[in-house]
């Protein structure tokens, strides 16, 4: 009767947790010839389901104008990936915003993506007439650039239209590795997932486009990248009007009220925290 009676318990045992989830069990110490368990699942601050970070490229004049004050506003801090240019146009205001506590990553100085975008072509340039020492050379002046101008060092990249490659055919080469080896993170752009926190790349990190999209969209993509401790990194350009590369401030105000409800379930936070966190957190990919 006793072994029947714990055959039954056992079963409810493993009925109750089959839909258990962030959870893993593991082996931790014997005593007196019997294994006893700790419950060892990392998770998200607060105990977020998600963590996601939103991002801004090419230090907009309408970031500075129109986006800063938004996320000042709700006390959010977002991670700006700028170019040496345009930050000298509007200097004074792209101190403040490193002064607030934003994130200021890299965006090379040259912005050099495929020769297929025509107007690099008008300029004659593109990734496939260039090389590693080049691309070095150019990232490094963006670091020297906001060290010296911005008074941080950057530890966040985003690659310019996503490419991650330079030179042609046969003498194609990544520059992913030269990412890896002078920032924290690299992020791309217009990709179809959210990053898979205990498996992700941080020199590849993906990108997801709100620009030209309303709040009840960006929810909706949300809501379908929301897998088990998915770091969603969200990727604008202009703030203002919807359109093509802008977001509208209106839907950008909605989405930051709807990330901070913590009822939502979501950790919103710049990507190098949330990169820092998750490297001392996260299993061991496999």
């Amino acid at each position: 009767m006793r072994k029947a009676l714990s055959s039954v318990i056992a079963a409810l045992v493993v009925i109750s947790c089959a839909g258990c989830s962030n959870v893993e069990a593991e082996p931790h110490s014997k005593t007196n010839g019997k294994t006893s368990t700790d419950i060892v699942a990392w998770q998200y601050p607060n105990g977020a389901r998600n963590a996601i970070s939103i991002t801004f490229d090419d230090a907009r004049e309408s970031q500075v104008d129109v986006g800063v004050a938004i996320l000042d506003k709700h006390n959010v801090k977002g991670t700006f990936y700028v170019m040496p240019e345009p930050v000298q146009r509007r200097l004074a205001q792209w101190q403040a915003v490193a002064e607030n506590g934003h994130e200021i990553g890299n965006h090379t100085q040259s912005h050099l993506c495929t020769g297929n975008f025509q107007w690099l072509r008008a300029m004659n340039k593109g990734l496939e007439q260039v090389d590693l020492t080049w691309m070095r050379d150019d990232i490094e002046k963006t670091n020297q650039f906001i060290e010296s101008n911005l008074g941080v060092t950057p530890h966040s990249f985003a690659y310019p239209c996503g490419n991650t490659f330079v030179g042609r055919g046969a003498e194609v080469q990544s520059y992913v590795p030269l990412i890896a080896d002078l920032f924290t993170t690299g992020r791309t752009w217009l990709d179809e997932t959210a990053n898979d926190a205990n498996y992700t790349d941080f020199a590849q990190l993906t990108g997801i486009r709100i620009d030209g999209m309303t709040f009840e969209q960006i929810k909706a993509t949300l809501d379908a990248l929301r897998f088990t401790k998915s770091w969603i990194i969200l990727a604008g350009h202009e703030v203002g009007q919807k359109g093509m590369y802008t977001i509208d401030s209106q839907a950008l105000e909605s989405l930051i009220v709807y990330l901070k409800d913590p009822a939502n379930g979501y950790w919103l936070d710049t990507v190098d925290n949330v990169a820092n966190y998750l490297k001392q957190h996260r299993d061991a990919p496999k």
